[in-house]
């Protein structure tokens, strides 16, 4: 049985497995990003705001959450404004807080979500990007470009893999026991390189980048891309990777 390198957080990793499964296809659990809260960071006012954008689950979850047990208002405010989503999970977990989101591009990253947006929609407005430590920075800098305010908040930090396990990892890959190689963001990608210490990919093993953005963060790296989905979400995910991993 083929095996495939997952390397999202364990708690996001399961639903993924399991799609993988449905194409008999093995996983081996690396989470290259352990996510923890992020502190020091401050409430801000949602009614002063035109929008607000999250990337990912975990933008979600750690800035709902602590609004909902410290500021309830501003929760119930967030409903009011208009909120942005990258990907369907992303959207799916703001609806379980009763927050509707604008509707998503048919290509689900930050880049093809801006595009969609019109220049008079952001200029002069002011907007709350809820972001990771690794974030890529693309929508503060698209808003900014178009002459709008941007605020961003780190609300969660991304912390790099324990040694033991990089160690068995790496020898896993070495061997041959390893087809593919996932990830589902640039940091994912990013943090499993530098624990490696290399970008050489043995031949044979291929890369697969959920979207277009982890694609692009991996060919800044060096490393080439084998598999990108046409919808990027985990379903579309594994299906490409299976077609992939039977075509070669």
């Amino acid at each position: 049985m083929k095996s495939v390198l997952v390397t999202r957080p364990k708690h996001q990793a399961g639903s993924f497995v399991q799609e993988l499964k449905k194409y008999n296809l093995d996983s081996v659990v690396f989470p290259t990003i352990e996510i923890r809260a992020a502190s020091g960071w401050q409430i801000p006012r949602i009614s002063g705001y035109a929008g607000a954008f999250f990337t990912s689950p975990n933008s979600v979850y750690y800035f709902l959450e602590r609004l909902k047990k410290e500021a309830s208002l501003e929760l119930e405010q967030l409903k009011r404004i208009r909120i942005f989503a990258v990907g369907k999970t992303t959207a799916k977990d703001l609806a379980r807080y009763g927050i509707t989101t604008e509707p998503l591009p048919k290509v689900a990253d930050a880049l093809n979500l801006m595009q969609e947006i019109g220049t008079e929609e952001i200029q002069g407005k002011s907007f709350l990007f809820l972001r990771g430590s690794l974030s890529l920075g693309v929508i503060p800098a698209a808003i900014a470009e178009r002459g709008g305010i941007c605020d961003s908040i780190t609300v969660y930090e991304n912390h790099p893999p324990d040694l033991e396990a990089t160690e068995t990892v790496k020898k896993m890959v070495r061997e041959g026991k390893i087809s593919c190689l996932s990830f589902t963001s640039p940091s994912t990608a990013q943090n499993y390189f530098k624990a490696v210490g290399s970008t050489a990919v043995p031949s044979g093993v291929l890369v697969a980048a959920i979207g277009n953005t982890t694609a692009n963060a991996l060919k800044e790296l060096g490393v080439k891309v084998d598999v990108v989905p046409e919808y990027y979400d985990g379903p579309h995910f594994a299906k490409a990777i299976a077609e992939a991993l039977n075509a070669g």
